[in-house]
């Protein structure tokens, strides 16, 4: 399943912050290649809702383990501690993952419909002045390198 159709638990703010269903998101980002926010929002999303499978995949397989109605017999130390190590893996990349899509989120400029669809203008510079003449004229060797010395 790619990781556009799993769930992540920001899905919510970045359609409130986009404007758009996070699918509709994915979308303007194919098409609209000066949209770096959004690319790296995206990125950042789908890195999540991986590492937010990955702990309720540990989680369910940690419940299943400890199931009231599971013999004891199949109960291993060895399987619960790697089970530990790899859900606080998994919950610090999430965490890690969650912090950066926020500090994103919380410090990209607003979004806007008018400012989006207008065009970059930029001040062209323009000369008031003009150059005095020279009173003397250049040497015909002005700029030119040195040649040997005798």
């Amino acid at each position: 399943m790619s990781t556009r159709a799993k769930p992540s638990s920001q899905d919510g703010r970045l359609a409130e912050i986009f404007g758009a269903p996070v699918a509709e998101l994915y979308e303007r980002a194919a098409v609209t290649p000066g949209a770096a926010a959004l690319a790296r929002a995206l990125e950042l999303r789908s890195f999540l809702a991986l590492a937010e499978e990955q702990v309720a995949r540990v989680r369910d397989r940690v419940h299943e383990a400890m199931a009231p109605g599971r013999a004891m017999g199949g109960l291993s130390a060895g399987d619960l501690r790697f089970d530990a190590q790899w859900l606080a893996a998994a919950l610090d990349a999430r965490d890690g993952y969650f912090t950066a899509l926020g500090e994103l989120l919380r410090t990209m400029p607003a979004q806007s419909d008018e400012r989006s669809s207008r065009p970059v203008e930029f001040a062209q510079p323009q000369i008031t002045t003009t150059l005095p003449p020279t009173a003397v004229p250049a040497s015909p060797r002005a700029g030119a390198a040195p040649g040997p010395r005798p």
